[in-house]
């Protein structure tokens, strides 16, 4: 078992942050906040001239590696747009992009991408086309997020949902690396009683388990690929895990980040500020951080997981 991404992966996931820097990087979200109409050609012409479009993640495992490195540049500059939800189309229904939803009041943050064709999936394998409703209220408070309206297809989607859950996970890793790179640089140059914060012990011991929880969901993402990669058959127990794991790393890693900017973290003068309000959509959809759980443990009842996520199994069904 290999889960590292291949170098090519790895090298590609560095020209998107690049490319994606140059293109805006933290005043992309801003931007398409301020332009809703924008939102599509801030990050998709971008994305596009470095052929993201043409990846086939579930035909080709190193295309899957790199849609994986994609999503998790994209994270990084809280990029407004639903990279993950693209790379996870599917094939047969001629959409653009796969939705993974709840099985009531479905909703997902593409508002405002009208030109585009959805599909939608529930977690229990019944597919759909989905069209987006016109949203309730401004990105500054939906974050994109609107309702779907749903025409049921099949129920052939049990293959879908695996991958429509990992690589939004991918998504919300490149989030939990920023967050933690902000609040590094923030305790760097903020100074307490005459020396810098970063200084204080207390700062190094948040900062310290807010890595550990980072650097845990990283391994469990490049585990859940693998699975995916593979076709295992526990590839969605793996990838419920992984949303599990990644949403209570976001609790922890964004709580720190927070606690140490203090007030300032809450404002928009801060990137923090916009890195926090646009992972709220990956972290509360399709399930939040209970639902998640109590689904999990519905899936495994007695028996656990294997691999990686042992540990995890052991917290769920306890």
């Amino acid at each position: 078992m290999n889960i590292e991404l291949s170098r090519e992966a790895a090298e590609y996931g560095r020209q998107v942050h690049r490319a994606l820097e140059a293109a805006g990087g933290d005043a992309l979200a801003e931007t398409a906040e301020r332009e809703p109409a924008r939102r599509a050609g801030l990050v998709a012409p971008v994305l596009g001239e470095l052929g993201a479009w043409e990846l086939d993640p579930r035909g080709d495992a190193e295309e899957l590696e790199a849609g994986a490195a994609l999503c998790r540049a994209a994270g990084y500059w809280a990029a407004p747009y639903p990279v993950a939800e693209r790379l996870a189309r599917p094939a047969g229904l001629g959409a653009d992009g796969l939705l993974v939803v709840a099985g009531t009041a479905p909703s997902a943050a593409v508002a405002g991408l009208d030109d585009l064709r959805w599909a939608a999936v529930t977690l229990d394998g019944r597919r759909s086309l989905a069209v987006p409703r016109p949203p309730d209220g401004p990105p500054r408070t939906s974050a994109f997020v609107t309702g779907l309206d749903l025409r049921p297809v099949d129920d052939d989607g049990a293959d879908d949902v695996a991958l429509g859950l990992v690589l939004p996970c991918w998504t919300l890793l490149g989030m939990l690396d920023r967050a933690l790179d902000l609040a590094r640089e923030h305790v760097l140059v903020r100074e307490q009683f005459g020396q810098a914060l970063a200084r204080f012990q207390g700062v190094q011991f948040q900062l310290t388990d807010a890595e550990v929880e980072r650097s845990g969901v990283e391994v469990l993402a490049k585990y859940a690929l693998w699975s995916v990669q593979t076709h295992r058959g526990e590839a969605l127990d793996d990838a419920l895990a992984l949303r599990l794991a990644a949403v209570e790393a976001a609790e922890a890693v964004f709580r720190v980040a927070h606690q140490l900017h203090g007030a300032t973290g809450f404002c928009d003068e801060a990137t923090l500020s916009w890195l926090s309000r646009y992972s709220q959509p990956l972290r509360r959809l399709p399930l939040g951080l209970s639902a998640t759980r109590d689904r999990l443990a519905a899936r495994l009842g007695r028996n656990g997981l294997t691999g990686l996520f042992g540990d995890t199994a052991q917290r769920v069904t306890a």
